[in-house]
């Protein structure tokens, strides 16, 4: 593996992830109404954090092989859908539009992790757990707007 491509994408990552402090769930989120399995709020940053390290082995390894290039487009392209879905959903507090970005972000992790299976079938399992974690995010984000009505 690359490690200095590695912790670039790692900053980036934690980059991502700092929306988080800069939009924390709050009160508006203690209030609404949510599912049972919903998780507590502290196994979000465990999560995260775990993920983040995945998620850039992962792209790290697509960085100079031949067939990289389209898996390192959709990893910036999931990477953008990631820093956006907190500032949307926990700040502007727009759970349909935090669906939207969060539809873009499943389907661009989906093609990031079949681009990586193209480099390495270590780099594609690297980000399985991530596709995993984002439809369970989905689904938890849809059933919060279902939940909790919300104007357009």
């Amino acid at each position: 593996m690359a490690w200095f491509e590695f912790f670039v994408l790692l900053t980036a990552c934690f980059a991502a992830g700092s929306t988080g402090m800069l939009f924390p769930t709050g009160a508006w989120y203690d209030a609404l109404s949510k599912p049972s399995w919903t998780p507590p709020n502290w196994l979000f940053p465990v999560a995260w954090s775990i993920l983040y390290f995945m998620i850039a082995a992962g792209g790290a390894q697509a960085v100079g092989h031949p067939n990289g290039h389209t898996a390192l487009a959709f990893w910036a392209l999931q990477m953008v859908f990631n820093t956006l879905w907190t500032p949307v959903f926990f700040g502007l507090k727009r759970m349909r539009a935090g669906m939207v970005v969060m539809v873009g972000l499943w389907v661009s992790v989906l093609c990031t992790c079949i681009a990586l299976f193209d480099v390495s079938v270590t780099a594609g399992l690297l980000f399985v757990p991530y596709l995993i974690w984002v439809s369970y995010a989905a689904a938890l984000n849809w059933a919060l707007l279902q939940r909790n009505s919300q104007p357009i």
